[in-house]
């Protein structure tokens, strides 16, 4: 490992000692504020706790204009089932396996934090020049790109912008999706269950998971209809009561785990795990290629109390199928790029109330909305109600952009080979920074990660020294 390498590392070895759950950065922007003033570089926040450190020119460079680095200072907080760890108070468990830096059974948070380490050891490297930096640090990524959206005018002055938020080296990005999130809530009626009906958990897990966004188009398994999978078909061959139901996180991961909680017939046990094991049969094979440690198990309980009618509990799985997931449109322009997709992302069900939660994305706007439409449309008609955030534009591509140009001259010259030059069907910050301060010419590009918004992120441990010296070459050149 090079000496640069273990400087980024270094800094990422202390950013994942801080809390930073999207919605929870008060700590790292607390942090990243000191960090400037001890190495003497100015700083300020914003109202929602966005930061930019200005970082001055080196010699020869001081007339230059500025170029920003910009990452998120928030990540996904997914943990594997059963582990203890408190993410508002615990560091991440960091574990090099030979080439790979991953976490102990949690995110490993190099989705974005490793952006913040090598711009932290790119200010401080003696040896490279530079334009005045601009590090442009915002919050709250993951979940709505909001701390881009409440960017204000002047807050940055730089019309060249890095963002280190793209996951597989010597590829750039230059094009993103749009998204937009849709939260939907059905009341529904609630009984004493039955006399004579036992209650029961049915738990599906083991599934990849993943990013939303990045996986999608691989077809993994979603807990969420995996589970209202096993509960229609134990509908069709007994009498079944809903009493409670959860699954996934967050918007942008793919659900991992699910269960719920039923009452069946006391003389209907055999049957109902006949008939669960069956489906997980049905399901490791369509899925055994993407989700290998798949289950799906239907154990006693110790849960009972009320639950939702006969009706009402075909209602909910009836609406819980009904939500799409997956990829809707490809695009007919780019070739495998997924133009239109949903996550169905989180469920919930306590006493009457079924809440749901999908994130769209889409490169066109347009499709973007009539997918949002069409699931308003089939919250309304289960009688419930549904809201959609205002979401965020796509990032339109400029493939005569001067830093791109710029950006595959330094790197062939360095690595010898061509980059790839990819549009993404991920949301990125760029479409709104863009939009925001006009002129801005941007690229995003980043070291090899795999697997992020999962238990099972890890970081390609040699590429980060390709892009600290990619970094560090664009930088020289762009006087």
């Amino acid at each position: 490992m090079d000496a640069k390498t273990k400087e980024v590392l270094h800094w990422f070895e202390e950013i994942a000692k801080i809390p930073r759950c999207s919605k929870s950065e008060a700590q790292i922007c607390e942090w990243l504020t000191q960090w400037a003033k001890d190495n003497g570089f100015g700083v300020k926040k914003d109202r929602v706790d966005n930061v930019v450190i200005q970082v001055p020119g080196t010699v020869g460079y001081e007339g230059s204009s500025p170029v920003v680095i910009q990452g998120h200072m928030d990540m996904v907080c997914e943990k594997a089932k059963g582990t203890d760890f408190d993410f508002a108070t615990d560091p991440i468990k960091l574990v090099y396996d030979g080439d790979w830096l991953t976490a102990d059974q949690t995110t490993l948070g190099a989705d974005n934090g490793i952006a913040i380490a090598m711009a932290l050891a790119l200010s401080l490297d003696k040896d490279q020049p530079h334009p005045p930096l601009e590090l442009l640090f915002t919050v709250d990524e993951e979940t709505g790109l909001t701390g881009a959206v409440a960017l204000e005018p002047g807050f940055v002055e730089g019309k060249i912008l890095l963002n280190v938020d793209s996951e597989d080296e010597g590829v750039f990005t230059v094009g993103c999706a749009g998204g937009k999130d849709t939260k939907m809530a059905l009341n529904l009626p609630v009984e004493a269950v039955p006399a004579g009906l036992k209650p029961f958990k049915l738990v599906a897990g083991g599934m990849s998971g993943g990013h939303s966004g990045v996986d999608i188009h691989e077809q993994r398994a979603n807990a969420i209809i995996v589970t209202a999978r096993a509960l229609n078909e134990l509908l069709k061959a007994s009498e079944v009561r809903l009493l409670s139901a959860s699954g996934g996180t967050a918007h942008n991961a793919i659900p991992r785990d699910a269960e719920a909680v039923i009452a069946l017939p006391g003389g209907a046990a055999d049957a109902a795990q006949k008939i669960v094991a069956d489906l997980a049969g049905v399901v490791k094979a369509e899925h055994g290629k993407t989700d290998p440690n798949i289950t799906i198990v239907l154990e006693a309980s110790e849960s009972g109390g009320e639950g939702l009618t006969a009706a009402a509990t075909r209602k909910a799985v009836d609406f819980m199928l009904a939500l799409p997931h997956g990829v809707a449109d490809m695009s007919l322009d780019i070739e495998g790029l997924v133009e239109t997709s949903d996550n169905l992302a989180e469920i919930k069900l306590e006493g009457g109330k079924l809440t749901a939660l999908t994130s769209q994305r889409s490169s066109d706007m347009n499709r973007l909305q009539l997918l949002t439409d069409r699931i308003e449309s089939v919250t309304r008609g289960f009688g419930g109600e549904a809201e959609s955030g205002e979401g965020y534009p796509a990032w339109q591509p400029n493939m005569a952009s001067p830093l791109l140009a710029k950006c595959q001259e330094v790197y062939k010259a360095l690595m010898g080979k061509d980059p790839v030059v990819e549009i993404i069907h991920a949301g990125l910050e760029c479409g709104i920074i863009g939009a925001k301060y006009e002129g801005m010419d941007m690229i995003s590009f980043g070291p090899t990660i795999k697997n992020p918004h999962s238990p099972d992120e890890k970081l390609e441990i040699k590429t980060i020294g390709q892009v600290y010296d990619f970094m560090g070459a664009l930088l020289k050149e762009l006087k």
